[in-house]
């Protein structure tokens, strides 16, 4: 697995991670046992890097990804979390005594004295914007809370608001096949601030992995059946923001073009995870995995090697046909 360089953050972690968001919550449900080896088969195959979150599972990916990391102590695993969405969404929340108290169960949570990298997690963009937020992260960084810290984004303003703090090591933001516009001004601007991208969303909710169809049911408590109108949180989070009928015929075209240029060896899911990992300025991609064969299949998008131009310039093709003119302008 190649490993990359976080930049400000100075660690290398590698440039497939693994995102827990499935491990907690909003996915349908995932046990205790499936979760441990999805993080085991994962670190088996080279992956260093895990990013969770307060809200997935009201603590329960943390407490998850902690008790793996108390198995695997010398690991030099990075961990990131995200902290800020279990209070209501104003900018008066985001507070240096709000942020100790979610920070102390989340250092409870993961069993760490001090936690590798928090994200505000999707804040107001009033909260990217002051002053104050990054007096208070700079607190915490000085107190030995935080090594260091970062802010998840909806939008590519946000992301350029984040990028241009002196403090800020990392932004995550969604990018993948359908969500392109992080690629005209985010990846320039975070590659010359030395700020890492981390890519989450990679395979648009499984969309890039064409295994769905009008036909898919997905759980009662899988964000992708009850947040398709955006009614819990930006709506962008789930199909990222792509109308789930457009998305699957986008999606047909999406396969038919991997198997067009990568043959029957490479999976859809593995050749979208390459294309956001291959895109200049992008540190680590974080896919998630309910079970094994996801996650070793995910990590396994790591070691493709460059992607052919008439991959590249195909996605470029189905997204301004297909997806431009409805995602371009929101994100």
């Amino acid at each position: 697995m190649e490993q990359r360089n976080l930049g400000r953050i100075g660690r290398d972690t590698s440039v497939v991670g693994l995102g827990t968001w499935q491990l907690g919550a909003d996915w349908g449900d995932v046990s205790e046992d499936e979760a441990r080896a999805v993080l085991e088969e994962s670190a088996a195959a080279g992956v260093t890097f895990y990013d969770t979150a307060d809200v997935y599972g009201d603590g329960r990916s943390e407490q998850v990804v902690g008790r793996f990391l108390a198995a695997h102590p010398d690991a030099g695993f990075t961990v990131a979390t995200k902290m800020g969405r279990r209070a209501e969404q104003v900018p008066d929340n985001y507070t240096l005594a709000n942020f100790r108290g979610w920070l102390d169960r989340s250092r409870t949570n993961l069993g760490v004295d001090r936690i590798d990298l928090v994200q505000l997690h999707c804040p107001p963009s009033a909260v990217i914007d002051d002053h104050a937020t990054y007096d208070a992260l700079d607190t915490l960084v000085a107190d030995g809370v935080i090594a260091s810290y970062g802010v998840s984004v909806e939008t590519c303003a946000q992301a350029l608001a984040a990028i241009a703090r002196p403090g800020v090591v990392s932004v995550q933001i969604i990018l993948n096949a359908f969500r392109l516009k992080p690629l005209d001004e985010v990846l320039p601007a975070a590659a010359a601030a030395g700020v890492a991208i981390i890519a989450r969303v990679p395979l648009a909710s499984g969309l890039l992995s064409g295994r769905y169809d009008d036909t898919t049911v997905f759980a009662a408590d899988d964000h992708r059946n009850y947040n398709r109108d955006g009614s819990a949180f930006d709506v962008g989070e789930t199909f990222s923001g792509v109308d789930y009928r457009v998305g699957i015929a986008a999606a047909a075209e999406f396969t038919a073009l991997v198997r067009a240029t990568l043959g029957d060896d490479v999976t859809p899911a593995q050749a979208a995870i390459a294309w956001c990992a291959q895109q200049a300025g992008v540190s680590t991609v974080i896919p998630g995995a309910r079970n094994v064969a996801q996650a070793r299949s995910n990590a396994a998008a790591g070691a493709l090697g460059p992607l052919p131009a008439e991959l590249l310039d195909g996605v470029r093709a189905i997204y301004d046909a297909r997806l431009r003119e409805a995602i371009h302008p929101r994100w």
